[in-house]
């Protein structure tokens, strides 16, 4: 008997256009994996079973089904994203729990080609943080459940690490695809402004949040991101559609900085992430692309333009719930963010950012750093300690990835090297407005180059692929 639980996205879905397995086949396998295993994961706040295996058939039923990118493809949401049919609970105990009456346009775009949504995953309160836990759930690391999955797609990241799904989707606001990506050996690409509809929360924390895909190979991620930017036209097309003519051809020479420096003043970065990255660039150098040693040129003010922007967004989100429903840790967030609300709006100290970064961009396509500063912290309840301590530990171990949400600009976490822990260790790509298929071919070259185990060896689940 095949197993479909662990197989990537693409493989699935041409195995159901192929009507070589059916998707109510395929969904039952996964949903049973995830009653295995999720107990010890907390990815899901809830999960859909009924309506899954129902959703499954009417996908079986379609007259287009052998031209579905994604026929079949179990996939979960991330908590923050409209499902029709289930409440948005947005990691917090403050929002109703009316059902939603539509799909999200990312959600809906994933279900028009194929895909079935099996559940909803964990995210912190307001997905404030890069740990996810709260009064739904505890998302731990598959690859080990002391730690955190991350945050805030953590529940996302922990569903696809685990094997309960091939794909999730997720949302990166300050890192929150990225920090559970690199935890958890995903590939976690935050597309650039615009490119994936938005729709997060009030606003998009003033237009910095993204939706995107958290996958275990970068065919699924393209394929995934095809989908969610509305670029696939057929099966042949879909895994392609994101990606340039280039491809098509002789491989491209590309001019990649690499830095390891953290860009907060007073933040390190350990030994294992920065050897990541440097050993990803001496692999780059050696398939043929010019790779240096060059730093960005980081500003002073970037610390505090970060929390301007991560605490108003909070405050913006935070309007209209009762706060005595909120954790502490986030009416402190959000009562600091609401004295820079006016100031953010405006988007002038994010401007001023992507014009000093513009010239490097110039000279650099593409810049190569650590995903993170050091593993994440312990999976705790961290919803129950103080605030500062909150924003110490996040920015101690993710002061890599929120550049790039106040830029616009697209990046991504790749798997790279593994940590003493056995974890993963994981690489960060970054890229100017558009590059998102350079980023994806330098993400598949190193893929090539160094293959990861795409799946965490559970016990009881079998050893991970």
């Amino acid at each position: 008997m095949t197993s479909w639980a662990g197989r990537t996205a693409t493989e699935i879905a041409a195995a159901v256009r192929e009507k070589r397995v059916t998707p109510r086949e395929v969904v039952a396998e996964h949903l049973a994996r995830i009653e295995l295993l999720d107990a010890r994961v907390g990815a899901f706040r809830t999960l859909r079973a009924t309506a899954a295996l129902a959703e499954a058939d009417e996908v079986a039923a379609r007259a287009d089904l052998a031209e579905l990118p994604l026929a079949g493809v179990p996939v979960a949401v991330k908590d923050n994203l409209a499902v029709r049919g289930e409440s948005t609970r947005n990691g917090t105990a403050a929002s109703p729990e009316t059902p939603a009456d539509e799909d999200h346009v990312t959600v809906a775009r994933l279900r028009a080609a194929g895909a079935v949504v099996v559940g909803l995953t964990n995210c912190p309160e307001l997905c404030v943080f890069g740990t996810t836990e709260g009064v739904h759930g505890t998302a731990r690391n598959p690859w080990d459940t002391t730690r955190t999955a991350g945050g805030s797609s953590g529940g996302s990241a922990a569903a696809v690490a685990a094997g309960m799904v091939p794909i999730a989707l997720g949302n990166d606001g300050m890192g929150s695809l990225r920090i559970p990506a690199a935890n958890c050996g995903l590939v976690g690409l935050k597309p650039g402004h615009g490119v994936v509809p938005a729709g997060i929360g009030h606003g998009d924390w003033f237009g910095m949040s993204e939706n995107g895909p958290l996958t275990t190979t970068v065919e699924d991620a393209r394929l995934m991101f095809s989908v969610l930017a509305g670029t696939e036209a057929t099966t042949e097309s879909a895994a392609v559609a994101a990606t340039d003519a280039v491809r098509a051809g002789e491989p491209v020479t590309r001019t990649v900085a690499v830095s390891v420096r953290s860009p907060l003043v007073g933040v390190t970065v350990s030994r294992p992430y920065a050897d990541a990255a440097r050993e990803a660039g001496e692999l780059l150098a050696g398939a043929g692309h010019r790779v240096r040693r060059a730093d960005p040129p980081y500003p002073v003010w970037l610390g505090t333009t970060s929390l301007a922007h991560w605490t108003a967004g909070t405050a913006v989100d935070a309007e209209g719930l009762d706060p005595r429903r909120l954790a502490r840790r986030t009416r402190v967030h959000a009562a600091l963010g609401r004295r820079f609300v006016g100031s953010v709006r405006g988007g002038v100290r994010r401007e001023q950012l992507r014009e000093r970064f513009e010239p490097f961009f110039a000279e650099h396509e593409v810049l190569l750093t650590p995903a993170l500063a050091r593993r994440g912290p312990a999976a705790a309840e961290w919803h129950r300690r103080g605030w500062l301590r909150n924003v110490l530990v996040n920015t101690n171990y993710s002061p890599l990835t929120p550049p790039w949400n106040l830029t616009g600009w697209p990046a991504m976490s790749v798997p790279f090297g593994t940590l003493a822990s056995g974890a993963p260790g994981a690489v960060q790509l970054v890229g100017r407005p558009g590059s998102e298929a350079v980023l994806l071919e330098l993400a598949e070259q190193l893929e090539e180059l160094r293959p990861w185990k795409r799946t965490a060896p559970l016990e009881g689940s079998g050893e991970g692929a």
